[in-house]
């Protein structure tokens, strides 16, 4: 990608290899856990990538070394100030898109369409297979001078990974999202200063029919254990974070029980559309997870599942996670300050037709276009 404004459409995206690199974890053991054996170390820090059995069976493989030797007794007598690595093997990851559309590009930032399944950042079982893999692998492809600081990007607005319905990414372009920003040269006075604003408008198909034309939910977003998410599943709670979103109903069709609605969010919690949504007992159609009521599907926050994989780490869970995609959400349209020039940037990505109203459908109002404005 070139590094001027670009409006025109423009699909990249490389295959991805059948396995990742795996990945290196490294520890410098402090000398408060001098005198640890290597096992009690990995599963006492480290007891959500893997239970006791998993971390022995890491140790045995020869995945860990002690200040570079490989070691495999688990009972190793570890001291202060000692490196310990950790190689968590190469594995396939699963399938998902691999070509990105460019909405908007200039010297300072770049939007992509990024199609449902596609993770943004990496996590759990996505290291590789992400937006910000293939936006590294083109932006080192087309510009190999450029220093690790200036190719860098850095997410400004980012979505979960089934945001957009995953049923047709495969077949059209259409259900695509304004996935990902990226700033790669930003006013860092703007972003200290505070003075930069992000408007997020979402589309959103919800189970039932919205009576009310216009509703906000001010819910607070809290963090509870949940088997399979190690760092805890996002859900209403009254001693959560704050969280806004402004709901306004597009169509409703009696028919199908559900409503057509827009979203606008003035906070960024993880999920918070498909929580609220299901707060208020409208949960998106086919979310897995986030059902109508003040509790996610099969929440049970006591059950833990100590079975672990081939490498050491936990199964992946039977029940529903975040992750899991089905649901109709689309992030439509994006609006903000330009990190250099201050102009106000608005980019609308194309709406699939479930996802539009009669007459968005009838005429071509579901387009991708770019503005800008003084």
């Amino acid at each position: 990608m070139s590094n001027h404004l670009r409006t025109q459409s423009l699909v990249f995206g490389i295959p991805w290899p059948e396995l990742n690199e795996g990945l290196f974890y490294s520890d410098v053991v402090p000398h408060s856990d001098s005198e640890l054996t290597l096992i009690d170390f990995y599963s006492r820090k480290y007891k959500n990538s893997a239970p006791l059995q998993g971390w022995l069976q890491r140790i045995q493989n020869g995945q860990i070394s002690v200040d570079g030797r490989v070691v495999k007794d688990p009972n190793t007598i570890l001291s202060g100030d000692s490196v310990l690595v950790y190689h968590r093997l190469p594995w396939k990851e699963p399938d998902v898109p691999h070509l990105l559309e460019v909405l908007y590009e200039d010297d300072d930032m770049v939007a992509l369409n990024k199609p449902s399944g596609l993770q943004v950042l990496p996590g759990g079982l996505f290291q590789q297979r992400t937006v910000l893999t293939q936006l590294c692998w083109s932006v080192k492809k087309q510009n190999s001078t450029l220093n690790s600081q200036e190719t860098h990007p850095v997410p400004v607005h980012r979505l979960g990974r089934g945001t957009s319905d995953n049923q047709l990414t495969s077949v059209t372009w259409t259900l695509m999202c304004v996935g990902y920003w990226c700033v790669r040269h930003g006013n860092r006075k703007a972003e200290r200063s505070g003075t930069r604003k992000i408007s997020k408008i979402y589309r959103a198909l919800v189970t039932g029919i919205l009576v009310d034309d216009k509703v906000i939910i001010n819910q607070p977003i809290g963090i509870v254990r949940y088997p399979g998410v190690a760092k805890g599943l996002y859900v209403a709670s009254p001693s959560g974070k704050p969280a806004l979103s402004k709901v306004e109903v597009l169509e409703r069709d009696e028919k199908q029980n559900c409503t057509l609605v827009q979203v606008e969010i003035e906070s960024g919690r993880p999920h918070q559309i498909r929580i609220h949504l299901s707060f208020i007992g409208h949960p998106l159609l086919g979310d897995p997870l986030y059902i109508a009521g003040d509790q996610p599907r099969c929440f049970d926050p006591e059950l833990v599942d100590e079975s672990f994989a081939q490498d050491g780490g936990y199964q992946r869970p039977t029940n529903p996670v975040p992750g899991d995609c089905g649901y109709y959400l689309h992030a439509h349209q994006l609006v903000l300050s330009h990190p250099t020039t201050n102009e106000m940037i608005s980019i609308t990505a194309p709406l699939s037709s479930i996802l539009q109203t009669s007459d968005e459908a009838n005429g071509s109002l579901g387009s991708m276009s770019v503005n800008s404005a003084n």
